[in-house]
């Protein structure tokens, strides 16, 4: 978000994801707060640990599940990476969300 302090030459943020399990009520309101202040799109993730398997805080077993995951309460995306069907499809979900 556009009022937290970011090292020099990082990119502004694209997407937060905030996990519904999270029990810090003060850091939920305060992201909640910053993405709305920025104007950045937020994301509910129902449980931190799935959270922490999607930015890889995990490790897999042999056929590739998750077999342990570090909860995460928090995770923002500032690249998207290359445009993409499954990109496409984030985006046309995150602007419905914003005109609801």
């Amino acid at each position: 978000p556009r009022g937290a302090p970011r090292p020099p030459n990082t990119p502004p943020p694209r997407l937060c994801c905030l996990s519904k399990s999270c029990d810090n009520e003060e850091y939920t309101k305060l992201i909640r707060a910053l993405c709305n202040e920025g104007e950045v799109h937020l994301i509910m993730v129902d449980d931190g640990k799935e959270l922490g398997a999607w930015c890889g805080m995990c490790s897999l077993d042999e056929e590739g599940e998750v077999k342990k995951a570090v909860r995460c309460s928090c995770a923002v995306i500032t690249d998207f990476g290359e445009e993409t069907h499954a990109l496409s499809i984030l985006l046309d979900y995150l602007k419905k969300q914003a005109e609801e």
